[in-house]
């Protein structure tokens, strides 16, 4: 039997997965390979081969194969969408032959020609944009610089390596340069001042070196010879634009009106709000990226997310004897029953710094607020649980401020292993949250649903954006709907908080005073 439907590429930092879904975009199959950083760098330098990432590639989609049903013989892919990790600084000739190692979006080596840009530009540009590391390219590497014809991300070289084309996706896009939304292109001024700043050294134009802008469900070009030969696909196959990562997740969670946000809790926190039109200023709280149909993205971003709590629950998971799945099932429903106050207890997160937040030093995370009374594993894994929480609504505060709406919460990541979570999310920020009955498919599902749209698109009938990916939604998705008491207790919580973490500073002194 020969079955018809979209694949979905998403390489990540740590390995590249690929999905096949049928047209309805029910997964049947899925295959991934892994890659490795370059190895012995220096501390905070990371590196991987582009070639790693194709043979990545090849190594998936036959994985992808091997684990297709019985009953199917043979596919019939309408459409290809790639996701890739944003950031990273693909350097390419004039052939468009590889330049060597690719520096990812967690190289740290640009963090002042990212504080630079953003002084001269007036725009956000963090040190792991794309353009900062160009510039650091620029004055570190002037041969490796002067012999760049093109300059891309991990997505768009897989969909270069796949196509021959030079194109990507706007959201994408936007993570190596500032889109102007009234062209959804890049920022032209801020080209020409970025220009201007590097003078006279011998590169090309920046302008000349950036892919092309394309949005969702225009053309991101078609399978070559080349690209065939990779994947196992006839000639002519339709690409959708390769976009990042995030983009793509939000894709995957059927984020499409301006309120809708993603939340997704890990070892770090990524929230992502649609907006109706741009961000006002500057905001060290809040980067700036696109969806894939070109709406602007407010991104809030916690270097510290569930890490101190993990830390806690398997620290209490040792010392009661039980193995981590365990521990973590016990611990997270003694949480989840304590009260909004956690008896008193208070958590600060900060194992790492939170430049978001102005917190400039780690190694502070503490449970305060201890007595005989409120000593319980749960009081604690809760406080700090709600401490990540309350991080991410101060770092929001200042989307608040300007009026972007906030109508869903749509959870991802690690909390989703525990749903009752969700109701506690709800509360703390008075709004709904929802958690998808597909939240487990990821960026490349997402991909894959950019793949949809581009067939639908050049089949006339894919409509817009938003209504696509509401057609997609779920009736089995979980619903959590704010509780009015408990929003009022967290809400007392909360300013318990906010002036625990103004004394921070001092915290922080006492902490590391080389002084008796």
């Amino acid at each position: 039997m020969t079955t018809a439907g979209y694949i979905g590429i998403d390489a990540g930092t740590q390995g590249l997965s690929v999905v096949f879904t049928d047209e309805t975009m029910n997964v049947l199959a899925t295959g991934t390979s892994d890659y490795e950083m370059v190895p012995n760098l220096a501390e905070g330098c990371y590196e991987q081969q582009p070639e790693d990432w194709e043979n990545a590639l090849r190594s998936a989609m036959q994985a992808m194969r091997s684990a297709l049903p019985n009953d199917i013989d043979t596919i019939d892919v309408l459409a290809i969408g790639i996701s890739g990790q944003m950031h990273g600084e693909v350097l390419a000739d004039e052939k468009g032959r590889s330049l060597g190692p690719v520096r990812l979006w967690c190289d740290a080596r640009n963090d002042d020609e990212g504080n630079e840009l953003t002084d001269r530009l007036g725009a956000k540009m963090p040190k792991r944009i794309t353009v900062a590391r160009w510039l650091w390219t620029i004055r570190n590497q002037p041969d490796r610089a002067q012999a760049t014809a093109h300059i891309t991300t991990p997505g768009g070289w897989l969909a270069y390596r796949l196509t021959g084309e030079w194109n990507l996706g706007i959201g994408d896009a936007a993570g190596m340069f500032p889109i102007d939304q009234s062209t959804l292109d890049y920022d032209q001024s801020m080209i020409e001042a970025f220009d201007q700043l590097v003078g006279d050294k011998p590169v090309r134009p920046l302008a000349e070196l950036l892919p092309n802008v394309r949005r969702a469900g225009q053309s991101g070009g078609s399978l070559n010879e080349a690209g065939a030969q990779l994947l196992g696909l006839p000639i002519g196959t339709l690409v959708a634009p390769a976009e990042g990562d995030q983009p793509c997740s939000l894709a995957g969670s059927l984020i499409g009106d301006a309120g809708m946000v993603s939340v997704s809790f890990g070892t770090s926190v990524c929230a992502n709000s649609v907006g109706d039109r741009p961000f006002e200023g500057v905001s060290p709280a809040v980067d700036h990226f696109c969806a894939p149909d070109g709406k602007p993205i407010n991104m809030v971003w916690l270097r510290n997310g569930t890490t101190f709590m993990n830390t806690l629950v398997e620290m209490f998971g040792q010392a009661a004897g039980m193995d981590r799945s365990e521990a973590f099932e016990k611990m997270m429903a003694e949480a989840i029953q304590a009260d909004p106050d956690c008896g008193g207890l208070l958590a600060l997160p900060f194992m790492d710094d939170e430049p978001g937040l102005g917190i400039q030093r780690g190694g502070t995370a503490t449970v305060t607020g201890l007595n005989p009374d409120n000593a319980t594993a749960g009081n604690k894994v809760k406080a700090s649980l709600l401490a990540t929480m309350f991080n991410l609504r101060r770092g929001r505060e200042v989307l608040d401020q300007q009026g972007f709406s906030r109508t869903e919460l749509i959870l991802a990541g690690g909390l989703t292993q525990t749903p009752e979570t969700g109701q506690i999310l709800a509360d703390v920020f008075n709004t709904d949250v929802r958690l998808l009955d597909s939240a487990a498919e990821g960026s490349a599902w997402g991909a894959a649903m950019l793949g949809r749209f581009r067939h639908l698109t050049e089949q006339g009938g894919a409509g817009d954006w938003s209504e696509f990916l509401a057609s997609h939604a779920s009736e089995n998705d979980t619903r959590f709907r704010p509780d009015a008491v408990a929003v009022s207790q967290y809400e007392l919580v909360y300013a318990r908080y906010t002036r625990l973490l103004e004394v921070h500073v001092q915290w922080e002194q006492a902490l590391n005073s080389d002084t008796a």
